[in-house]
């Protein structure tokens, strides 16, 4: 099963399949969203450590290696490379949104200038590339990419990071708002859990976005690996 007909929801099941999508280099960039040290951290609890070990294990072999691999393709091949990431402005984040500061899980408190707030070394920006922090969910209300992505030219937004409930999936939705092409590469995503990333996968896929591999992007913009 292809990206055409692969992560059907509900309402898409018997939609016809998509046409290739036309992705001009000059006119598309790859989003790295929210890599950041620390998610990678490792619990000091057990029963954390090994609740989050899936998700841990999936970024170590999956995530990070795809994506830095599709980072170097688009580079050579003359594609920006966009990266955003969580942080507050002031030390004691009342820069933040209201989703970042409500209590449970999702509570951060990363001012900007702290290691935990770094983007992880193997996605490092590399020189002269945008790098843009935002306080919100979603990359776009959050920040200046949507003037960004005008000024440049840009219809098409290859989507990475995590995670895809909740950061991917509110940018996703507002770049779509505002008529930009979404794809999403589901091997250069994670969620807390495997069933959370297929399901918003689900959610988001043909209405919002394109969902596929990077293999499958690599093969219709002919780019080699």
């Amino acid at each position: 099963m292809g990206w055409r007909t692969a992560y059907r929801s509900f309402y898409y099941r018997d939609a016809p399949a998509p046409a290739d999508l036309s992705l001009p280099t000059n006119e598309t960039v790859m989003l790295s969203i929210d890599v950041q040290n620390i998610y990678m951290e490792i619990p000091e609890d057990p029963e954390e450590k090994a609740r989050w070990a899936p998700f841990h294990k999936r970024m170590r072999d999956i995530v990070i290696p795809a994506t830095r691999s599709l980072q170097d393709d688009f580079r050579r091949s003359g594609i920006d490379v966009i990266h955003a990431r969580i942080a507050c402005q002031l030390e004691d984040g009342r820069d933040r949104s209201l989703s970042q500061k409500k209590p449970g899980w999702n509570y951060l408190l990363l001012p900007k200038d702290e290691p935990a707030a770094q983007i992880v070394p193997e996605l490092s920006p590399a020189a002269g590339e945008i790098v843009l922090t935002k306080t919100t969910d979603s990359a776009l209300t959050g920040t200046n990419l949507r003037l960004i992505l005008s000024n440049m030219g840009i219809k098409n937004v290859v989507m990475t990071g995590i995670f895809t409930d909740q950061c991917i999936s509110s940018t996703v939705r507002s770049l779509a708002d505002e008529s930009f092409n979404v794809v999403v590469l589901e091997d250069c995503c994670a969620a807390g859990t495997e069933e959370l990333h297929l399901r918003e996968l689900e959610i988001i896929n043909m209405i919002y976005c394109h969902v596929m591999s990077s293999r499958e992007l690599r093969g219709m913009m002919g780019l080699a690996q």
